[in-house]
């Protein structure tokens, strides 16, 4: 996957105008295609967690702390990805004991950690998949452009780091469609900061089910006061950088791949070399780290993320067209299916 211009995140200038007219006619393609495909209705609800940027914006950790909340209150609930970078098609239920992120992608193998996991290309074959191996909901991670998956519920993830960038469609800008359609068609909005790291202004359609949620750091006091060489291969990696320094870690350096890059060997070891260097520690994501071969993996720190709700009720409301809804007394959930 190619690095995003660095005109995507700033105002639209020259460069987003020009190409502004290639960028409206994408948008167009995008509503006649969803305006033409017939989707697949699946035989149990189906949630689906996308964005409306290019790139990451946070879809996986909000996919893997929406299984675990939706789990917590007895649901059974697979999740569904296209395994991308991955060589499979599907559907395969993702086994980590012989599964690889060559095989079934990176983000495939960190949610089959949390909850069950199938890798489809063709994403109406794996919700019929999961579902015929027990689920009751599915989550699918990705896909809300796609029209082919008709969707119980239809969520955006966005990165209050970032917001929508200038606003235009690729390749003007980062949005994958109209903003205004895009938010129109959204039944619900996960709006996602990260910890030590700046907000931006996000103009998000009136009357949207909004819920905050935080992504912060697992055990991360451990890299406090240490010297530490960063890199990351993920959408925007200054947020994992910035997450460090926040920390207190001691950056030594900064090493930016593009999202979902294949690390090579000589790749790995020049980075050792410059951490030793360096008397630094190298330290990665939990994504990054599992496309590194086993065999370059001694040393190297690995920083775990989570996702927090600081608003627990807003995310019932966003869930609620699904009907799950927590029962104060701790009794069964009440379940509905629309």
């Amino acid at each position: 996957m190619l690095t995003a211009p660095a005109f995507w995140g700033r105002p639209p200038g020259f460069a987003a105008e020009l190409l502004a007219p290639v960028g409206a006619a994408w948008d167009a393609a995008g509503r006649l295609r969803r305006a033409l495909v017939r989707p697949f209705v699946g035989p149990v609800p189906v949630i689906c967690v996308g964005n409306l940027v290019a790139g990451g914006a946070g879809k996986t950790p909000v996919v893997m702390a929406l299984a675990a909340w939706l789990g917590s209150r007895g649901q059974r609930v697979h999740v569904v990805t296209r395994g991308y970078g991955g060589r499979l098609a599907g559907p395969v239920r993702v086994d980590r004991a012989i599964h690889t992120a060559a095989a079934v992608g990176d983000e495939a193998l960190l949610v089959a950690r949390h909850a069950p996991c199938w890798v489809a290309r063709n994403r109406a074959a794996g919700i019929v998949a999961a579902a015929a191996d027990g689920a009751e909901t599915i989550l699918l991670d990705d896909g809300f452009q796609n029209p082919r998956v008709a969707k119980t519920l239809g969520l955006i993830v966005v990165d209050a780091g970032y917001g929508f960038g200038n606003g235009r469609v690729i390749p003007a800008g980062p949005l994958r469609e109209n903003l205004r359609h895009g938010l129109g068609r959204a039944d619900g909005i996960v709006l996602l900061a990260a910890a030590n790291e700046p907000s931006v202004p996000v103009d998000i359609a009136a009357g949207r089910p909004t819920a905050p949620a935080m992504l912060r750091p697992v055990a991360g006091d451990r890299l406090a006061g240490r010297r530490v060489l960063a890199f990351a291969g993920i959408g925007r990696p200054e947020k994992f950088f910035a997450m460090l320094r926040g920390l207190g870690a001691e950056l030594a350096g900064t090493r930016a791949f593009p999202d979902h890059h294949p690390f090579a060997a000589r790749e790995i070891a020049a980075l050792r070399r410059t951490a030793s260097r360096q008397d630094a520690v190298l330290v990665t994501t939990a994504k990054d780290f599992l496309r590194l071969p086993r065999s370059m993996r001694d040393g190297i720190e690995v920083l775990e993320i989570e996702i927090h709700w600081p608003d627990p009720a807003a995310l019932a409301s966003l869930l609620a067209p699904i009907a799950v809804t927590e029962i104060a007394d701790g009794g069964e959930p009440d379940r509905a299916r629309r």
